[in-house]
Order: C-alpha cells, then sequence, then structure tokens
C-alpha cells in the first residue's frame, strides 16, 4: 500500500503540471470574458455601475472635448475588443497595450474624483472605488500574459540544476 503522504505528493506534482499547462490559456480566456463581459453592457446605458464615472472621467481628461456620451460607447468598443483580442489570442501584444492604456484610465478617478472613490480618504473605497482597485489584479494578469507572447511559458517544476 502506498502511504497517504506519497499518493498526496504524487496528486501535487500532477496539479501543479495540470495548472502549469492550462493557467495560461484559462487566464487569458477569463481576463478576455471579463473586458468583453464588462465593456458590453457600458453599450447598454443604465446596465454597468461604471459607466457615469467612466464618462465623467474621460469628459474631464479630455477638458471636456470628448462628451460622456461619446466616450462611454468608444470605451465599450475598446474594452469588448480587449476581450475579443483575449479570447482569440492572436495579436496579443497590441490587445494587451490596450489594456494597460485602458487601465491608466482605470486608475485616474481615484485621483480626478476622490469623494466618489472613498469615503473615507484613502482607506474606506466607496463600491466604484473597490471597483477601480480590483483592477491591479487585472494588471497583474496582463503581466503575466505580456510575460509569455515571446514563448514564454509556466512551469511545474524550477529546472534542475548541474553541480558545477
Amino acid at each position: 500500500m502506498i502511504p497517504l503522504w506519497s499518493r498526496l505528493q504524487s496528486l501535487d506534482e500532477r496539479l501543479a503540471r495540470w495548472m502549469a499547462r492550462h493557467g495560461i490559456r484559462l487566464l487569458r480566456v477569463s481576463l478576455g470574458v471579463v473586458f468583453a463581459w464588462f465593456g458590453a453592457l457600458k453599450f447598454f446605458p443604465g446596465l454597468s455601475p461604471a459607466q457615469d464615472l467612466a464618462g465623467s472621467t474621460i469628459e474631464v481628461m479630455s477638458l471636456g472635448l470628448v462628451p460622456a456620451a461619446v466616450a462611454v460607447p468608444v470605451l465599450a468598443a475598446w474594452e469588448v475588443a480587449i476581450g475579443i483580442g483575449l479570447l482569440g489570442g492572436r495579436f496579443l501584444r497590441a490587445t494587451l497595450a490596450l489594456l494597460w492604456l485602458q487601465m491608466l484610465g482605470t486608475v485616474t478617478p481615484l485621483a480626478l474624483f476622490p469623494e466618489q472613490c472613498f469615503t473615507w480618504f484613502p482607506l474606506a473605497p466607496t463600491l466604484e472605488g473597490q471597483y477601480i482597485i480590483k483592477n491591479v489584479v487585472l494588471v497583474a494578469a496582463g503581466l503575466v500574459l505580456g510575460a509569455t507572447v515571446r514563448g514564454g511559458r509556466l512551469v511545474a517544476e524550477p529546472p534542475r540544476r548541474t553541480p558545477s
């Protein structure tokens, strides 16, 4: 009979190999779903909890040249394009460039509209503030995906070192 510890170790090794083999693709697809979904919501007034703040932010950043009524559908299309790029897995460099540019715009309400983003600055974010702050996870996911565009990959075990 195989001892419990050996069976657990074997299971752990198999799971780690599975995660290394499929993790990047699952990360890319799940990030694509989030961008496509949240972007698509912005095409329908009142469905996205972020649309008013996003529209106001773009209006202020453009010095009033881009009204919120124009900015929100453009942002929606931008986010859907990011989602489609991630879901398709093609043109990842361009897709990730769009993602990072969009993320830069996403954090600006923290500075432009702190009264809407915090109930007690800077420690207690409102729901809108939490919506923005969670984007650090999306940025980190984009960084991980970016590390793979030149063939990088996850490995389940570190390379074995040969004695010198």
